[in-house]
C-alpha cells in the first residue's frame, strides 16, 4: 500500500533539489512544550535550514483567547503570514526541531484549514536534517511579503461545544494524541490547573506511535499506519475529530490520516488545555 496522498510529505533529499525553486517557501515551525526550558526563536536563529522562516504558532494565534495558540480569524492569519512571505502560488514546506514534527503539522493543517492546500512537512524535520550534515545558516531571511487569500474549511475545526453534543451523539470518533498515562488520568499534566482523563468514548493514540523511531522519527508506512488506526478501532471511513494536549500533536493524527487517503479528520482546538479546565465537561479514566 502506497500513501494516497504522498506530496504531503516530502524527504529531506527533495527538500535538498528543489529549495532554490522560485515557488519553495520554507518554515521552521519548532515549538517546545511548557516546562522544557528551551526557546524556539532563539535555536531558530542560532540554526536553521537556509531560506527558512520562523512561524510562530502562539502569534499567528487568536490573543482574544485564555488558551495557547488557538486558530485566529482568516484575517489575521492572512495578514501573519503575508509578512512573512507565504502566499497563492507558493509550495509550503514545514518543518520542526521537535523529534515527530508536531509542531510542524500544526502549521500544515493550519495553512490546509485556511485553505491553501499546495503544503508539505519534511519528513523527520530538522533532526534528520543535520543528521545527514546538509546545510544550515544563522541568518534570518527577510522575504517580500506575498499575498494569501483565506478560505476557511470549517470542516477541519471543532469547537468545544461540538465536542460536548458529540460525547451524546458519537456521531464522531474521536482520537487522544496524548501520551498513555495522561490519557488515562495517572499522570499529570504538563499545564498546572487541570484535570485528568479523557473525553468519555474518545480512543488514544500517542503521536510517537505514528514515527519510526529508529529513522529519526519519520512517518510510519501507509501500511503501518492503517494497522494503527485498525488497532484501536477507528474506522476511517466514518467521521474523525484528533484531540490532544492543546491541539498542535492532534495535527500529527491528522498529517497521518491525510497521507492514507483520509482528508476530512477535523482538529479539537481547545483540546485538553479546555476540555480540562471546565467544570461542564464530562471526564472518564477507564
Amino acid at each position: 500500500m502506497e500513501y494516497t496522498n504522498p506530496d504531503a510529505l516530502v524527504s529531506t533529499e527533495w527538500l535538498a533539489e528543489h529549495m532554490s525553486a522560485p515557488d519553495i517557501r520554507i518554515v521552521d515551525a519548532t515549538s517546545f512544550l511548557p516546562g522544557t526550558g528551551r526557546n524556539a526563536k532563539a535555536e531558530y536563529r542560532a540554526c536553521h535550514i537556509p531560506g527558512a522562516i520562523f512561524f510562530d504558532i502562539d502569534d499567528v494565534a487568536d490573543d482574544r483567547e485564555d488558551l495557547p495558540h488557538m486558530v485566529p480569524s482568516p484575517e489575521k492569519f492572512a495578514s501573519r503570514v503575508r509578512r512573512l512571505g507565504l502566499g497563492d502560488g507558493n509550495r509550503i514546506i514545514v518543518y520542526d526541531a521537535n523529534g515527530g514534527a508536531m509542531a510542524a503539522c500544526r502549521v500544515w493543517w493550519m495553512f490546509r484549514l485556511f485553505g491553501h492546500e499546495d503544503v508539505a512537512v519534511l519528513n523527520g524535520g530538522l533532526p534528520k536534517w543535520l543528521a545527514e550534515d546538509r546545510p544550515t545558516d544563522d541568518m534570518p531571511p527577510v522575504p517580500p511579503e506575498r499575498h494569501f487569500t483565506a478560505r476557511t474549511n470549517h470542516f477541519l475545526l471543532r469547537n468545544v461545544e461540538q465536542m460536548i453534543d458529540n460525547v451524546a451523539s458519537g456521531r464522531e470518533q474521536v482520537i487522544d494524541a496524548r501520551a498513555a498515562d495522561r490519557f488515562a488520568g495517572t499522570a499529570d499534566e504538563p499545564r498546572a490547573g487541570l484535570r485528568k482523563g479523557h473525553i468519555p468514548g474518545s480512543v488514544n493514540l500517542p503521536t510517537g506511535m505514528l514515527m519510526d523511531k529508529s529513522n529519526n522519527f519519520t512517518m510510519r508506512s501507509a501500511d503501518e499506519l492503517k494497522k494503527i488506526f485498525d488497532d484501536i478501532g477507528v474506522d476511517l471511513s466514518k467521521p474523525i475529530s484528533a484531540s490532544c494536549g492543546s491541539g498542535v500533536t492532534a495535527c500529527a493524527i491528522a498529517l497521518a490520516g491525510y497521507l492514507i487517503g483520509k482528508e476530512d479528520i477535523a482538529v479539537y482546538d481547545g483540546s485538553w488545555t479546555e476540555w480540562g479546565s471546565r467544570h461542564d465537561t464530562p471526564i472518564a479514566t477507564d
